[in-house]
């Protein structure tokens, strides 16, 4: 029986906070960079022309909003790419992302840190080379049946 671990509800959260925050920055620089006429006539100042020239506050206050709005599409696409990933520790192997790593092929799970920090280290063989792959329960749900799958599948 295949176990998986999805995409954690707590990474989830985290980017719809993101989005959130940079979008309330958006509108409130919009807000006083072109509709709050105090604060405008605040930040607003007379050079040696005559002419009313906004100072640093005022200017970012105008040019910021549509980096803020962005910044927040683009962890909008970032939550949407990685939306699917998932840990499926199935009969034969462990799948991380569409890679498939033989359960063969894996040399030692460091879980020595995961009681105190949530995560554990696979290290396994992918041709001459030993790679580590850390998997973090901050990052995908159901890591504890996933690391108790793999114990029983190496032991």
């Amino acid at each position: 029986m295949a176990i998986e671990a999805p995409l954690s509800k707590y990474k989830k959260q985290n980017l719809l906070i993101i989005v959130v925050v940079l979008v309330g920055l958006a509108g409130w620089f919009t807000y006083d960079g072109y509709i709050s006429e105090k604060f405008q006539q605040e930040h607003t100042e007379i050079n040696d022309a005559g002419e009313e020239v906004p100072d640093s506050s005022l200017a970012f206050n105008r040019k910021a909003p549509p980096f803020f709005l962005g910044a927040g599409l683009l962890v909008v696409v970032y939550f949407f790419v990685i939306k699917g990933k998932k840990v499926v520790a199935g009969e034969k192997s462990l799948v991380l992302n569409g890679k498939e790593i033989q359960y063969d092929s894996i040399e030692k799970i460091n879980k020595t840190f995961f009681d105190k920090k949530g995560y554990f280290i696979v290290t396994y063989k992918d041709g001459a080379m030993e790679v580590d792959v850390k998997l973090s329960d901050r990052s995908y749900d159901n890591m504890p049946a996933v690391l108790d799958e793999l114990v029983k599948q190496i032991s």
